[in-house]
C-alpha cells in the first residue's frame, strides 16, 4: 500500500486497516505461529512478549512455540511501565501467575516477580516494512525500551502482524528502533543485515 505523507496519519489509517484485519482473519495468530521457523529460535533464553489490547496480534501462540522448544532453559517474560516516560521493564512470568494492572492499565506481572533483560523481544506494531522498520503507536516506549536493552546485551526483536500491516517504507526518525524480524500469518520475513547478528549471551 501507499503510506500517507506523516507518521499521525499513518497510525490512524492503520489502526482502521487493523481492526478490519482481524475481523477477517481471526486465526492469524495460529497461523502465524506456523510459519515461525521455530528451530532458529532454541537459542533464547528470555523471551519477552506482551498482552495483547484492542486490535494487536496475540503473541501467546508464538510465544508458546518457542518456549517449547527448550522448556528447561526458556522463560517468558512481559512488561511493565512503572512511569510513562522510562524504557520498559520486563519481569518473568508464567501462565498461571496473576498479573495487575501497570500505570497504563495493561495487565503486567506482580512486583515480586524476578526483573530480567530479554533476549528475544516480540513486539506488536501498527506497520512494518521488509527494512525492519516498525511503526508503533506514537508514544516511544518501545524505542526507548529497545534502545535500553541494546546498550545492556544483544536482543533479537520480532516484529507480530497481520500480513495486511505491510507498506512499501515506513516512516522513520533517528531515535527509531528496527526490528530483525516479522512473523505474520503468511510468512517469515528476515531482516537483512549487513553483518550476522551475534549470538544472544
Amino acid at each position: 500500500m501507499t503510506k500517507p505523507l506523516d507518521k499521525k496519519a499513518l497510525r490512524r489509517e492503520m489502526r482502521i486497516l487493523r481492526r478490519r484485519l482481524l475481523d477477517e482473519t481471526p486465526d492469524a495468530a495460529r497461523r502465524a505461529a506456523l510459519k515461525l521457523p521455530v528451530s532458529r529460535f532454541s537459542r533464547f533464553s528470555i523471551v519477552g512478549a506482551y498482552c495483547a489490547q484492542g486490535t494487536e496480534l496475540d503473541p501467546g501462540p508464538i510465544l508458546q512455540a518457542i518456549i517449547e522448544l527448550n522448556p528447561d532453559r526458556a522463560q517468558a517474560a512481559l512488561p511493565v511501565a512503572v512511569d510513562k516516560t522510562s524504557a520498559l521493564r520486563f519481569r518473568l512470568w508464567r501462565p498461571e501467575d496473576p498479573l495487575k494492572p501497570d500505570v497504563y492499565g495493561i495487565p503486567s506481572p506482580m512486583p515480586s516477580a524476578p526483573e530480567v533483560l530479554p533476549n528475544l523481544l516480540i513486539t506488536p506494531l501498527l506497520a512494518f516494512d521488509r527494512h525492519g522498520g516498525r511503526l508503533g503507536q506514537g508514544g516511544g516506549h518501545y524505542d526507548r525500551t529497545l534502545k535500553a536493552l541494546r546498550r545492556q546485551r544483544p536482543v533479537f526483536v520480532l516484529g507480530v502482524a497481520f500480513a495486511g500491516q505491510e507498506i512499501d517504507e515506513v516512516p522513520t526518525d533517528a531515535h527509531d528502533q528496527r526490528l530483525d524480524a516479522i512473523v505474520t500469518e503468511t510468512e517469515f520475513i528476515e531482516v537483512a543485515r549487513e553483518a550476522p547478528m551475534k549470538a544472544p549471551r
